[in-house]
């Protein structure tokens, strides 16, 4: 693509347009799976899960279940006619256990039944011979076991022990970090209806509707090209609809086939949290040299990562910690491990930022105690490590930092929040306040954008120009709440210079675009508004010469603009020159694919580029904690965010702020807990505490950067939004630490881990004033 095919004048895309379901969204109006109406002869089904975390089945007596009222059919692992694996990389990962039981909550069988209660007493009533077994619940207890999933990831840059050696001083720690349950409002669901010659349509609230397609496929036993996987909206999604999908889809279009009826499945909220998996809880280790000045001179640092009973996704999920843990700073030796442990919990998987979270919370952590160690400013660390001339511009794995915002983003926001007298402010505060505690804090982010798989950044889209001059658009991202069907029709608009309503916006489907990638890695619309920009450009430039012809010019006259076509001082309707091209023969349909450049990985050595290019970020948080109670409140928030030339202003400041907040809550309030016997005793909103409206920040100042066009050829030369700002979110709970250091004496690093929930607080305070005794 050329700088020139994209209209200098940009009538449609850059423009604040409102979400193309937002007034259905607020009015009960938009549609999703469990509003569609049920087809005649729909059952509805449940799932069979496991009561124990570890043991053998060995048997199932669903005799009972059977014989209760409105049950039509039970499915276990027998009844599968293809093949019980649904992993999404690997395999050996099934859709029902066959006889190891490895969580609470494991799936065993389905029941489909006349209503949708009935099949739930009935799940209930199935009676499981089992034989339990002691689980392993620890990661660090799995760990010292040689329970992995996967061998370690190695990612090594330079002769780290002799930087060690040489280093002046060694800064060791430890981070215990939460994990996450993504509590889309709509929780898992598909709608599996049978059709001829072994035909099935599945309605499937997934970002990954190929793997779906495939996995369906794979378990009836047939082919790909007999399953039609249609998604035109989800009830959010986070990446716990990129693989886990798969479990409802596949259990639904096991029963639909068994009794030849249409099924719809979708889970109770207690269900999906205990059967489906969650942001990978972790433990980081680290020891670095650095300088009496404070300059990192090399790394050692080891994740311990919570992968569940099986792989899932939990590869590249480290894959992407071990290439996020430099973050914004250059690390002239690094070693930076993985390891990948095998415990009797679900299977965790793919959440919103995909592992780089937890490389980056690690990084701000280390950069914030070499700052409290060395008695230094924290910003001023961080500043003398960044990515520079001065420092070092190509990353641990082999990547060029370029186009490097990180000075920029920061300095910016340290003035909007007015770093240097709230600084003085607070400090004064903690003096004199010996209950209510303030915290102050800044950290940037370097956020890579790309699948950590090179073949995934593909996408494909089809673009349809009718003789009234209306369009049809379909791409093979998926809708989920974050506005990319809205940016991609902008993208079409602009390309023919249309009013965006000319645009129809249709569901994902995999019977017209196949093949498709997840959507997720923040890349939906850099891969599918670059296929949709490519099939409209083919189409218009193949209306130019017709009007040319029309007009009897060259055709670099012909100009589009307005809904219409000019030619000097002459113009027709967009419409009137869809009736010639079509009267003149010319195809008004084209089916766009677009493929990611210059990116190659190679995930043995880990080294490559694995990203297309970088966004940048910056926060400024401030807290306060009640020191007697550990209660905390995050006051305020500037945040300055890098979007290249936005696409849609609004959506994507909507972007930063939702992914702030939901990244607030993984760091402060959204805790995960089992009990000895491997139960989640937090499987709901009672339970599982998610942000509320009061836990915003009162003060939340969100602004994008301005003038800073991608200087790679994205789409119009945008970047993209969906992850990088939840990153942003670790500001607050350094402030968090922060606040918790006035407490201590100088020098004193607290241990404060994720979540920072009121009894963390409170435990790093009394660790924090032992040591200051």
């Amino acid at each position: 693509m050329n700088e020139h095919v994209q209209p200098v004048h940009r009538a449609v895309v850059g423009k604040g347009i409102a979400h193309d379901s937002a007034k259905k969204h607020v009015s009960g109006q938009a549609v999703y799976i469990d509003d569609m109406a049920d087809m005649p002869g729909t059952l509805h089904a449940a799932l069979i899960l496991s009561p124990v975390a570890k043991g053998t089945l060995n048997g199932v007596d669903a005799s009972e279940a059977a014989a209760m009222d409105g049950v039509v059919a039970i499915v276990t692992a027998d009844d599968i006619p293809g093949h019980n694996d649904i992993a999404p990389i690997l395999s050996g990962e099934p859709l029902f256990a066959e006889k190891a039981l490895d969580y609470v909550g494991m799936p065993v069988g389905a029941v489909a039944a006349e209503t949708f209660e009935q099949a739930v007493r009935a799940a209930h009533a199935v009676q499981l011979d089992l034989t339990e077994q002691t689980p392993v619940l620890d990661i660090e207890e799995a760990h010292a076991r040689g329970d992995h999933v996967i061998a370690p990831q190695r990612l090594v840059s330079g002769d780290v022990d002799a930087a060690l050696e040489k280093a002046d001083r060694i800064v060791e720690g430890r981070l215990e970090i939460g994990g996450q349950d993504h509590f889309y409002l709509e929780t898992q669901i598909a709608y599996a209806i049978p059709g001829e010659d072994g035909d099935m349509t599945v309605h499937s609230s997934t970002q990954h509707p190929t793997e779906v397609q495939h996995h369906v496929a794979h378990v009836l036993g047939g082919f790909a090209n007999a399953v039609d996987v249609q998604v035109r909206r989800m009830g959010g999604g986070f990446g716990g609809k990129e693989s886990q999908a798969t479990i409802i889809a596949c259990a639904a279009a096991l029963l639909a086939r068994k009794t030849g009826r249409p099924v719809r499945m979708r889970l109770k909220r207690s269900a999906d949290m205990s059967a489906t998996g969650k942001r990978h809880d972790m433990v980081s280790k680290w020891r670095i040299g650095v300088t009496d000045e404070g300059r990192i001179v090399g790394a050692d640092v080891e994740y311990l990562a919570r992968a569940g009973n099986t792989a899932d996704l939990t590869g590249p999920v480290i894959t992407r910690s071990l290439t996020h843990t430099d973050n914004a700073y250059h690390f002239p030796a690094a070693r930076f491990v993985g390891h990948a442990c095998k415990t009797n919990t679900v299977s965790n998987t793919a959440f919103r930022g995909f592992g780089g979270p937890q490389g980056v919370i690690t990084s701000e952590a280390m950069i914030d105690q070499i700052a409290r160690e060395l008695e230094m400013d924290p910003n001023r660390v961080r500043a003398i490590n960044y990515y520079g001339p001065d420092t070092g511009e190509t990353t641990p794995y082999g990547q060029p930092v370029e186009q490097n915002r990180l000075v920029e983003v920061t300095d910016l926001v340290l003035q909007s929040a007015q770093w240097q007298h709230r600084r003085a402010e607070i400090d004064a505060h903690n003096a004199t306040d010996p209950v209510i505690r303030r915290g102050l804090a800044m950290m940037p982010v370097k956020f890579g954008i790309s699948f950590n798989l090179p073949s995934l950044n593909q996408a494909g889209a089809l673009v349809h120009v009718y003789q009234d001059g209306s369009v049809h658009l379909n791409h093979g991202g998926t809708e989920m709440g974050q506005g990319l069907f809205v940016k991609v029709a902008q993208v079409v608009a602009e390309v023919f210079q249309l009013d965006i309503e000319a645009v129809k916006i249709t569901a994902t489907h995999t019977g017209k675009v196949p093949n498709t990638s997840p959507t997720a890695a923040s890349t939906g619309s850099d891969l599918n508004g670059m296929a949709a920009f490519k099939a409209a450009t083919a189409i218009r430039d193949r209306m130019t010469p017709v009007a040319a012809r029309h007009f009897d010019v060259p055709q670099d006259e012909i100009v589009f603009r307005e809904g219409r076509v000019h030619a000097g001082n002459r113009s027709i309707s967009f419409a009137e020159l869809a009736r010639m091209s079509w009267a003149e023969r010319v195809s008004l349909s084209e089916a766009g694919h677009y493929a990611t450049p210059k990116i190659h990985w190679d995930g043995k050595a880990m080294k490559g580029r694995p990203f297309f290019y970088f966004t940048y970020g910056a926060a400024v948080a401030e807290v306060a904690i009640d020191t007697l109670t550990g209660e905390n409140r995050c006051l305020r928030a500037d945040i300055l965010q890098d979007c290249g030339a936005s696409l849609n202003t609004a959506i994507d400041l909507g972007q930063i702020e939702g992914a702030f907040v939901q990244g607030m809550g993984w760091l402060t309030c959204e805790e995960l807990w089992w009990d000895d016997k491997g139960r989640l005793r937090t499987v709901g909103p009672s339970t599982y505490k998610i942000p509320g409206s009061r836990d915003v920040p009162p003060d939340f100042n969100v602004a994008i950067l301005e003038s800073a066009p991608n200087a790679e050829e994205t789409v119009f030369r945008s970047k993209a939004v969906g992850e990088p700002p939840l990153m942003l979110a670790v500001s607050v709970w350094l402030a968090l630490r922060d606040a918790v250091a006035s407490c201590g004496e100088p020098g004193l690093s607290p241990n404060l881990r994720t979540p920072a929930t009121p009894e963390a607080v409170l435990d790093a305070i009394d660790d924090i004033r032992a040591r200051s005794a």
